[in-house]
């Protein structure tokens, strides 16, 4: 991924600047702060979720400990939120390091970079404009703290992109969670020369039975898991962008093989939407799909089987929205889907195939995004 310096009082890279300042008499060489983008916003039960990163290099040569990152309306100063303690180290990864364990203290070395991954709920609509940050840490062999602030940084004004669909019936579990270290989304792909996070948003749909399991026969066969083969639907009148078709998969999951990034996404497809963004689906069954690029798509057409093809643990598909045509070097960007019928949802993914706790609020979902782990039905959408 690379090394980015700066020194404490910097010009953030990329397209917006931070004012930081440090609040103690004496300037310290300390973090540079950088956000590469800006604050994404998306409706998810009835709240705003916004996320983005906060990318902190430590060009000091002491080793430095973040002890607290306060979100403050730019408009008023009033806080968002705080992170500290526990909270704040799940947030934070040290690129190349190892995931934090609970309790744990996270320490920043001369010259490393930790990526603060700021998820976090606020009432729909009641965050506008800008924001700005307050960012404690301190010097691990002295003590000394110091306090870095930084913005306004304005929030990202694009809407997300309103979809149909990408699956029929259901019931179909949305797997993500921005606290996994391997989820996708604290995934970074460095291609040409920057830092990309393409699944920041990025859905794996697995389908199960109405008690919850992924299959009705030989869990290692891959054909026999409960959504191998279904159809997998355009949820938007678009464009094809990209098609690949014709890598092979295992019969097996238990012979599954890793494989280069470029290969990562296996068969899929990309559709280019109406709002200029592209609509991604991966590990297609090969020679399953049935457009080619150029071609073009309506709502609901179908665009080729879900399958087990690329770097995958098992049947699903994989999908998201990017802001660019390439599966890795492209900016994840947020989406709702027009309407979903939630069935339930896993607050421990590990009992995907056994169970699921019951909905909690209004069963049917208008323009939103799956919340993590949820079990949806696409049934009602259809009719």
């Amino acid at each position: 991924m690379g090394r980015w310096f700066a020194t404490l009082v910097f010009a953030a890279a990329l397209t917006f600047a931070l004012r930081v300042d440090a609040r103690e008499p004496a300037v310290r060489n300390g973090f540079a702060v950088e956000v590469p983008v800006l604050p994404m916003s998306v409706k998810v039960h009835g709240q705003q979720l916004v996320s983005y990163e906060i990318h902190l290099t430590n060009f000091s040569s002491d080793r430095l400990e973040i002890s607290r990152i306060a979100v403050l309306d730019a408009r008023n100063g009033q806080p968002v939120i705080r992170l500290s303690g526990d909270a704040l180290a799940a947030a934070t990864a040290v690129v190349g390091g190892a995931a934090a364990k609970p309790g744990e203290r996270k320490f920043i070395d001369p010259g490393q970079r930790a990526v603060v991954f700021m998820d976090f709920t606020v009432p729909l609509g009641s965050l506008k404009g800008a924001i700005r940050h307050e960012i404690d840490y301190a010097v691990v062999s002295t003590g000394a703290t110091s306090t870095i602030s930084a913005g306004p940084l304005s929030l990202d004004r694009h809407k997300p992109s309103l979809i149909a669909p990408p699956l029929r019936g259901g019931p179909w579990v949305a797997i993500h969670s921005a606290a996994w270290p391997r989820g996708h989304r604290r995934v970074f792909y460095a291609v040409a020369g920057r830092a990309r996070l393409p699944g920041r948003f990025a859905i794996d749909w697995v389908k199960v039975d109405g008690n919850g399991r992924t299959t009705g026969g030989d869990p290692d066969i891959a054909s026999e898991a409960y959504g191998y083969g279904d159809d997998v639907l355009a949820v938007a009148d678009a464009s094809v962008a990209a098609v690949r078709d014709g890598m092979d998969e295992p019969l097996k999951i238990s012979q599954r093989t890793a494989h280069l990034p470029a290969e990562d996404a296996g068969n899929y497809v990309t559709l280019r939407l109406p709002d200029g963004r592209f609509a991604f689906y991966e590990h297609l069954r090969k020679g399953s799909i049935r457009v080619h690029a150029g071609d073009k798509v309506t709502t609901g057409q179908v665009l080729g089987s879900l399958g087990f093809s690329g770097e995958s643990t098992g049947p699903h598909l994989h999908f998201h929205v990017a802001d660019g045509d390439s599966p890795l070097d492209a900016e994840g960007v947020p989406f709702e889907i027009r309407s979903f019928r939630q069935l339930g949802r896993y607050d421990d993914i590990s009992k995907l195939g056994s169970s699921r706790a019951p909905a909690q609020g209004a069963a049917v979902r208008e323009n939103e995004w799956p919340d993590a782990n949820a079990v949806v039905d696409f049934s009602a959408a259809a009719r």
